[in-house]
């Protein structure tokens, strides 16, 4: 089966991996202006405000905000149909619960979207990728507070009906089930801007590894983002009925590691908890049953979950599914097993998969058997696998060039698997590269950690001009794109 012509290729990128601008034109600090840099053996650690002479890698990005223009048109000049970018939130309201929105941060992504038209790109919008205001932390532990569903609320619409003739396609909350993948604190603080007290009043830095996590709380505040989610869903048809409305789930794809039913039972109940929890309820508009043994085996309060919200989250469901997928992981009850990480969660190793410098298994495959599974759960639902890529380090010859066969690898498997899925009957309308072009990695808040096709010169000292340069893989995903998946 040929793609179709319609099907939209592109690139995905976050404001506070890529946009830099700190503070400029008016913009509040979010969670990642308060972080430094790590690598994969010391994780980043976080302060209750900006010190000086501290080095914080997302206040300068990789300079999106100084060169939207030239990065633009080299998405462009790849073919792209669609560019996946956020808003930041504390870019419009930069405390997030001010009472107007500050107008030099909207005119900024007016410039953004008129340069993706210009260029016959539409850009896919994140409303919330890990950038909630820092006062939202500090003043309300985030998500937590039900006042800040109506300020997400607010924020959202502002954005929508300043561009509801630029931008057709909107995310609420990226990656809105990352709080539930197991690594406990930095999980609630990115996805929920959830906090102890102890931890944002502490006059140290603290590991993120080491934030503290209440799992009463932690439902809570997720359920809050689901009505927050519902509501926005609901006010945005109204501003303009076209609007496709999508959600965002970071799929880890699970397999028992081995026959053992024990290990297929713990695979199961894993991946209902992990991946369609959340999805179920954003795309199906109610909590699953299986949640509910859940919450009664770990002594969850459920009260908070009103009839009110019921209605609301029955009524604004997602018109589109979209997904990261990056690697598969393995479930098995054996405490001795082998285990790996990668996208913020953990499981067994795979013996039959190759893994990338940081750990993150490599497993084409899983993303044809992850798209199958996603339509026979969401048959009436659109896909979109708006994440998906290969972190590695990049080595520049003297010539400025830089092989990144490595990367193409990647994708070619990936980009085979999904053909593989169409095939299959996947109604799968998109597929977004994740960091097209180098950016500060989330986890590790490293510039040594490359995902992009296009190189950019930065580094985790603080050296480096923001130049930009084509790596192989740019020449390779401008094929791919041009002849719409025909040349991998």
């Amino acid at each position: 089966m040929k793609i179709s012509d319609q099907f939209l290729w592109g690139g995905a990128t976050a404001a506070n991996q890529y946009e830099g601008g700190y503070l400029a034109d008016g913009k509040g600090l979010s969670i990642a202006d308060v972080e430094m840099g790590g690598n994969i053996d010391h994780p980043r650690e976080i302060h209750e405000s900006v010190h000086p002479h501290t080095y914080y890698p997302s206040h300068e990005g990789t300079g999106f905000y100084d060169h939207y223009k030239e990065d633009i048109a080299l998405f462009a000049e790849m073919g792209w149909k669609v560019f996946r970018l956020s808003i930041n939130w504390g870019r419009i309201f930069p405390n997030g619960d001010d009472e107007e929105p500050n107008e030099a941060g909207l005119a900024f992504y007016d410039k953004v979207f008129d340069e993706c038209h210009k260029h016959g790109m539409e850009p896919l919008v994140t409303l919330c990728h890990y950038e909630i205001p820092w006062n939202i932390v500090t003043k309300y532990n985030g998500f937590s507070d039900r006042r800040v569903i109506d300020m997400f609320v607010k924020y959202a619409t502002t954005c929508m009906k300043r561009y509801k003739d630029k931008v057709k396609y909107w995310l609420t909350f990226n990656e809105i089930n990352i709080a539930c993948m197991g690594e406990g604190g930095i999980g609630n603080l990115y996805g929920l801007g959830l906090m102890d007290p102890e931890d944002v009043n502490a006059d140290h830095r603290i590991p993120l590894n080491e934030l503290k996590s209440n799992e009463q709380i932690m439902f809570e505040a997720l359920h809050n983002e689901f009505v927050a989610s519902a509501k926005t869903v609901i006010e945005g048809h109204k501003i303009n009925p076209n609007f496709m409305i999508g959600n965002m789930i970071a799929h880890t794809t699970l397999y028992p590691l081995t026959p053992n039913p024990k290990d297929i039972l713990a695979a199961f109940d894993e991946d209902n908890f992990k991946n369609n929890f959340c999805g179920d309820v954003q795309v199906r508009g109610e909590y699953p049953s299986f949640i509910f043994r859940y919450f009664k085996e770990h002594n969850i309060d459920t009260s908070y979950i009103t009839e009110e919200d019921k209605k609301i989250i029955k009524e604004g469901t997602v018109d589109f599914y979209t997904f990261s997928y990056y690697m598969s992981n393995c479930v098995t009850v054996d405490e001795n097993a082998e285990t790996t990480a990668g996208n913020m969660s953990k499981g067994a190793k795979n013996p039959y998969l190759k893994a990338s410098d940081w750990g993150w298994q490599i497993d084409p495959d899983g993303l044809r058997y992850t798209l199958n599974l996603l339509h026979d759960r969401y048959p009436h639902t659109p896909l979109m696998t708006v994440e998906n890529g290969f972190g590695a380090f990049d080595t520049v010859e003297e010539d400025g060039s830089i092989h990144d066969d490595y990367r193409i690898d990647y994708f070619k498997g990936h980009i085979h698997a999904m053909k593989e899925a169409i095939e299959d009957g996947v109604p799968l309308i998109g597929y977004t590269t994740w960091g097209p072009i180098d950016l500060v990695s989330a986890g590790t808040g490293q510039y040594a950690k490359r995902y992009g096709f296009i190189y950019v010169d930065r580094h985790d000292d603080g050296t480096g001009d923001f130049s930009r340069s084509k790596k192989d893989s740019f020449y390779w995903y401008k094929k791919v794109c041009e002849s719409n998946g025909e040349e991998i």
